[in-house]
């Protein structure tokens, strides 16, 4: 864990987040898009470590892209967290006649299957696109659902971006006590999303191949379906550039052998597949090979 934040610390991330997002909110939209543009290559600029990570990740993950392929990517990148900023600044806005603008589905029928096994219905998810918009506009257009969180280290902002993830009727998960919340709401034949494609110390996960590279991931999610017997259903909202506007895609259902292992790798290659048709819409910015096996040298 990271060091705890002072007050002064908290105080003056939050005033610079109600400020942006306040902005967001308000300005006419194609305003508000480029404003979030200039943050998040402001953002770039005074984070470099943020570009070196990517370029780390790109290096060794799309080994047959050029430099500056890698750095369109990357760019790419920086602008999908802007979009991601203003659409969630823009939630209270959004409701069940105007989502539509926002988002449409692909592959629904997959979902749907999935709920009428009657076990509830586990959404594997990750940072690519707007995951914030994917469960929010989900619940507006066919149905709440719960979503795993992680508390973020300034209880201020945490307070403002749960109040936003919550406007559409969703429920939110905490990570630190989910086992249970989980298994009650698929035992309800609810649906709950998670976002699996972090970094996962080496106690709490196992290692996958992930990219050509073996990363930590973690066990719980696959632990969990094969213990309520739910489906696995992958679902994002990816930026359409043609449509200006996200697509939810959900893809058909993962099947699961039962053994932990097998089942996390295919996962993760589903997610990776996923992922090299839109890379510019993934967190390459994560230190997602942070965690190595015994005996690697650090990669970052």
């Amino acid at each position: 864990m990271g060091q705890k934040k002072n007050r002064l610390q908290v105080w003056a991330e939050s005033s610079i987040a109600f400020t942006l997002v306040q902005a967001f909110q308000w300005l006419p939209l194609p305003a508000a898009n480029a404003v979030a543009r200039c943050v998040t290559r402001l953002l770039d600029r005074v984070s470099p470590r943020l570009r070196r990570v990517a370029l780390t990740n790109l290096a060794f993950a799309l080994p047959d892209l050029d430099a500056a392929e890698h750095g369109r990517i990357v760019n790419g990148v920086f602008d999908s967290i802007a979009r991601l900023l203003v659409a969630l600044a823009r939630f209270p806005a959004m409701n069940r006649s105007n989502i539509s603008d926002w988002i449409g589905y692909e592959g629904l029928e997959y979902y749907q299957a999935a709920k009428q096994q009657g076990r509830g219905v586990l959404i594997a998810t990750a940072h690519l696109g707007n995951w914030e918009l994917s469960a929010f506009a989900h619940a507006l257009m066919t149905e709440p659902m719960h979503v795993m969180v992680r508390p973020l280290d300034n209880p201020l902002i945490d307070r403002l971006v749960e109040s936003r993830r919550t406007l559409s009727g969703n429920h939110l998960i905490d990570k630190r006590d989910a086992a249970r919340a989980v298994m009650k709401a698929l035992r309800g034949n609810e649906a709950v999303g998670i976002l699996i494609d972090q970094n996962t110390a080496a106690a709490e996960g196992i290692f996958v191949n992930f990219f050509g590279k073996l990363a930590c991931a973690g066990s719980a999610f696959v632990k969990l379906a094969h213990r309520s017997r739910a489906p696995i259903i992958p679902g994002f909202a990816l930026w359409d550039e043609g449509k200006k506007r996200y697509v939810l895609r959900f893809f058909p259902q993962v099947e699961t052998t039962g053994d932990v292992h097998a089942d996390t790798q295919r996962l993760h290659a589903a997610i990776e597949t996923v992922i090299r048709q839109h890379p510019d819409q993934w967190m390459w910015i994560h230190r997602r090979w942070k965690t190595r096996p015994p005996g690697e040298q650090p990669l970052y």
